[in-house]
């Protein structure tokens, strides 16, 4: 990449003594003393390898190659000037720009009315899905600008955390499986469990609270997404542990399964929390917040009761 050759403040103030016809004007005008003036057009005249003043008339006149550098500074300047004004109110909306990344789950439910609800203020919005670790780094690395991920695991004081809302695991089993006198786990035991992958953050998760209420399974049947998961447990193939979210983002499944309730624990829940910079996007992070908790408390929750009813009452919490 070529050097710049010079720099605004030195073309500023050489307009400015071309315009004023000196450089005790230029001074007055920038607010600065003559000698910084001077200096400022000599460090021009040196950077650009060009006399641009003919100092021997006085008032000094610009040259050939200074009444081309007139000719075009102004634009130059004015554009200067108007990056500096779209900066300014960037940062005093915090929304003109910004990119979102969430887990698969998140984005595919809460996300589109994030969107929706921001792009009045937003001149671009970027909306990202992925797995924990990988939005945790490419928030680290300025790839995002918030992430919405389910575990707290950045070890950055620059980030700061802040818990949105948890969900309780919950198991679905096949609307056509027969329970008797409520016993579910004779269904559990008839049939595999559809398991997410030990690479996922939700199947890490599901194994360590599955090992803490004691229900063991064979390790048969393992996905990345819900969708294939979801699927195979309302053709009757097996059964799953998955979160009221999961089970939105897949609601075309909804009418062929049954929700079972699990036994509560601090390992049964699975948080969600909004990361950013710390000073950056504060106004945004809060806006994401409540968005979040509305669209989950008036619309997400109420909907996905009344498909399945037996959905616990705490299945959303932001406690």
């Amino acid at each position: 990449m070529s050097a710049i050759p010079f720099d605004l403040h030195a073309l500023q103030a050489f307009v400015a003594v071309c315009e004023g016809g000196s450089m005790n004007e230029a001074a007055r005008k920038l607010g600065v003393t003559q000698s910084a003036v001077s200096q400022l057009i000599k460090s021009l005249e040196t950077q650009s390898g060009m006399l641009l003043l003919d100092r021997e008339f006085r008032p000094s006149r610009p040259t050939a190659a200074g009444r081309l550098l007139l000719e075009l500074a102004q634009d130059l300047l004015e554009h200067a000037q108007r990056v500096n004004e779209r900066l300014l109110d960037a940062s005093r909306s915090e929304i003109a720009q910004f990119r979102l990344g969430g887990v698969d789950s998140f984005s595919a439910t809460v996300g589109p009315a994030i969107v929706r609800a921001l792009s009045k203020n937003a001149r671009e919005i970027s909306l990202w899905s992925g797995l924990t670790p990988m939005l945790s780094e490419q928030l680290q690395r300025r790839e995002l600008d918030l992430a919405v991920c389910t575990e707290s695991t950045v070890n950055d004081s620059r980030i700061e955390q802040r818990l949105l809302f948890s969900e309780a695991f919950v198991a679905v089993i096949p609307k056509s499986a027969t329970v008797v006198d409520g016993d579910y786990r004779k269904v559990f035991d008839s049939l595999p469990l559809m398991r997410y992958t030990k690479r996922s953050v939700i199947g890490q998760q599901i194994e360590r609270y599955l090992r803490h209420i004691g229900l063991d399974a064979v390790r048969r049947f393992e996905f990345d997404a819900t969708d294939p998961l979801l699927s195979l447990v309302a053709w009757g193939i097996g059964y799953a542990v998955t979160t009221p979210l999961c089970l939105w983002q897949s609601r075309h499944c909804l009418n062929d399964v049954t929700v079972v309730p699990l036994p509560a624990s601090q390992l049964g829940r699975r948080n969600f929390f909004l990361l950013s910079r710390e000073g950056e996007w504060t106004g945004l992070a809060d806006e994401i917040s409540a968005i979040t908790r509305q669209v989950l408390e008036q619309q997400i929750s109420p909907a996905i009761q009344a498909v399945l009813p037996t959905l616990p009452k705490d299945a959303f919490s932001w406690k």
